[in-house]
Formats: structure tokens, sequence, C-alpha cells
């Protein structure tokens, strides 16, 4: 896929509408309980962009770190430091081209009738500083703002 790609989305209203270029810097499934309760379903698809890849226009609320439409309640992108968390729901194409989830977390309260996603890395819980460092190549510092390192 080209390095510049766009992609759009919106809350289910249409109140909130962005748009993200190129690609993710990481893409998972989380089956925590937050993600959970947000999402109203078993586990949550997201992907990560860097912070100058997005742009938005519309009025959000925030709760615990999660972003979402005041008028229709839906999940919209999340803005953490330099990066951005698009729940892969909210984009307008699907099914999602490119957008294949490398890593699980919270493993541990995924579904029994859910199996592990074949190549993906799997996480008990959050990835750690040292995991993202692994990813990014860098030296273990800062942790993620987004997700819990997720």
């Amino acid at each position: 896929m080209s390095s510049d790609i766009k992609r759009s989305g919106s809350c289910l209203c249409g109140g909130v509408q962005f748009q993200v270029i190129g690609q993710p810097l990481r893409v998972g499934l989380c089956h925590c309980k937050d993600c959970r309760k947000t999402s109203g379903s078993a586990y949550q698809a997201f992907a990560v962009w860097p912070r100058q890849a997005f742009e938005s226009e519309g009025i959000t609320s925030t709760y615990g770190g999660r972003s979402f439409c005041p008028t229709c309640g839906s999940r919209v992108p999340s803005i953490g430091g330099d990066e951005v968390e698009v729940m892969i729901g909210g984009l307008d194409v699907a099914p999602t081209e490119g957008l294949k989830p490398s890593y699980e977390l919270w493993i541990g309260r995924r579904e029994h009738w859910l199996h592990p996603l074949p190549g993906a890395r799997q996480f008990e819980h959050d990835r750690s500083a040292s995991d993202q460092a692994a990813d990014d190549g860098e030296s273990e510092t800062v942790r993620d703002p987004l997700r819990k390192l997720a």
C-alpha cells in the first residue's frame, strides 16, 4: 500500500469527521475491561498513527482518556502526546485493507470462543516500555500515552 493512503472516518451522527494519512505505527486488539465497556463488544480493534498524520473536525468529549462524540456517543480518535488512536470500526471503508493487528492485549480476558490471532504477539496485560522500544528500535524510555502502551 502507498504511504500516502488516506483513510477517513466519522462518528455515527457525522458530527465528528477525521482523516489519517499513511500507514499506522501499530495495529492491535484489546480485551481489557475498559475497552469492552466502551465498545460494548468482546474486544476493541484499533490502530495508532503519528499525530501529524491526523486531521479532524467537530466537537468531542473525553472520559478516562477516551474521546467520543457528545451527540451520538460514538468513540472517536483519541489524541495522546504525539500519537492518535483510531478505532478501526470508526473508519468509513470496511473491510479495512492493510490494518491487520500485530498484537493482542489483556488476553486473559479474551472470550473462550475467540482464538488468538495467528502470528500476533500476545500480552497478558499492557505492552511495556521495553516492548515498545523493541518495536520502535529505540531504547527503553517514555511510556506510550495511549492505551497504556497499546
